[in-house]
């Protein structure tokens, strides 16, 4: 991959190129390793490097852009061409903005050497974990542990370069009953790889799936919920786009206020409820700079109950007479002291849900969400976890979630099948509506 010194080499070479008084670059340099495994044994595994450069022009407020995975001289003069061809032909943008100037860029402790180097003979003593497993218990393990490692580049004419290197891996795996009635799922992601546990996670997958068997119809209505961190992080990951300045002034978030204006400063949520983006804080991959190219930093979204701060991006800040904002990403919902188990124990009668799948948007204005309970749903009676319940359909937004949160669990890394994952807790929360039964596994 591109040190820092050839990144900025090449930056500089794509943008001699350039004819327009506007030009920017952005590459992505990356590798990739992965173990596949199905049927309780390894079906694939691989290795794959990809290299990307992206070449933005404008001229009079007009843009084009033209992508090349050849770093030569004459493939990139020809998508510097290209990419002003496509700009000479495209309509004026009334939103454009000038480019930035040089900006300082945080350093972030994004990388690690061991994660970037990985391959299948680190990861296939944790798959062999799982599945040995799953054939002691007589169940069936499928999953996928992957790897990452990557290097991203900002750079135009007017003396702007950034430069970040980054490393992530995420082992999962879902564990069914060799007629599929019955199914367990768990799933780790970590910047540094040592701290996936592959053991651990053929024990959590293996258990959900022996408990869940058989399990009881039970009518959808409105339940406490105790919420595992990675049913969290499914639901909130439509939630940072409400806190937009421009989606909220035009009344299309839940921080639009009737008849005009935003909620910014009002206590919305109890006081246990702070979300903040961090990307210093080294458990979760970030990149120095946000949407627009600004440098990134830690912001408060919600501070105690109360909205601290909107999203504004370089137009609307200019159009609203504001200071523009890094964009919400890599959320952290900040908890408390507790174990998942202090949240069970605290439930006289509820349901504890391991994961969301399928979930998709019904009102963004209120911000609610549709879709389905998947592998391991459970009834909690008097603080302890009993039967388990066939899958269900909810309809509820995260915003009424955290109006309603009761007690909040300490925070770790998750990331499920919906979205990138952030820092959550598990939570309990009131009044959680469940609208229809999924005979679905």
């Amino acid at each position: 991959m591109y040190t820092r010194e050839q990144a900025q080499k090449l930056a500089e070479k794509i943008l001699s190129f350039s004819r327009f008084p506007e030009c920017a670059v952005t590459i992505s340099d990356s590798e990739d390793a992965y173990v596949r495994f199905a049927n309780n044994g390894v079906t694939t595994a691989g290795f794959s490097v990809e290299r990307r450069i992206s070449i933005a022009s404008t001229r009079d407020r007009k843009s084009g852009v033209a992508q090349t995975t050849e770093a030569d001289d004459g493939a990139l003069a020809a998508a510097v061409a290209r990419s002003e061809q496509l700009a000479a032909i495209s309509l004026a943008n009334p939103e454009h903005m000038e480019p930035l100037s040089a900006r300082n860029y945080p350093e972030l402790a994004g990388w690690d050497q061991e994660t970037a180097q990985a391959r299948s003979p680190l990861m296939i003593p944790h798959v062999k974990a799982v599945i040995d497993n799953a054939v002691k218990n007589k169940l069936v393990a499928a999953g996928y542990f992957e790897r990452s490692a990557g290097v991203s580049v900002t750079a135009n004419k007017h003396g702007n370069f950034g430069y970040h290197r980054g490393a992530d891996s995420r082992m999962s795996t879902t564990v069914r009953t060799p007629d599929g009635a019955s199914s367990g799922w768990a799933a780790q992601p970590a910047v540094r790889i040592r701290e996936i546990n592959g053991a651990a996670l053929g024990d959590i997958a293996a258990g959900k799936c022996r408990r869940w068997n058989n399990p009881q119809k039970i009518e959808p209505g409105k339940f406490t919920v105790v919420l595992e961190p990675t049913a969290v992080s499914d639901l909130f990951s439509f939630f940072g786009f409400s806190f937009f300045a421009r989606n909220a002034e035009e009344g299309r978030s839940f921080l639009s206020k009737k008849g005009g204006g935003t909620r910014l400063g009002e206590k919305m949520f109890p006081e246990a409820i702070s979300l903040i983006t961090d990307p210093f804080d080294r458990r979760v991959p970030s990149l120095p700079w946000s949407f627009g190219g600004l440098p990134n930093a830690r912001i408060a979204w919600i501070e105690k109950g109360v909205v601290k701060n909107l999203a504004y991006d370089r137009y609307w800040a200019a159009k609203t007479g504001s200071q523009p904002t890094p964009a919400p990403s890599g959320l952290t919902l900040e908890g408390g002291e507790a174990s998942l188990e202090d949240l069970i124990r605290a439930t006289d009668r509820g349901l504890l849900v391991t994961r969301f799948w399928y979930i998709r948007p019904v009102n963004p204005q209120t911000l609610q969400l549709t879709g389905l309970t998947r592998d391991g749903l459970f009834l909690i009676e008097k603080g302890q976890v009993t039967t388990p319940v066939m899958n269900l359909r909810f309809n509820e937004s995260p915003v009424r979630l955290l109006e309603n949160v009761q007690k909040l669990g300490r925070v770790t890394r998750c990331r499920g099948g919906e979205g990138s994952g952030m820092l959550a807790p598990p939570l309990q929360a009131a009044n959680f509506t469940f609208s229809s039964i999924s005979d679905a596994v």
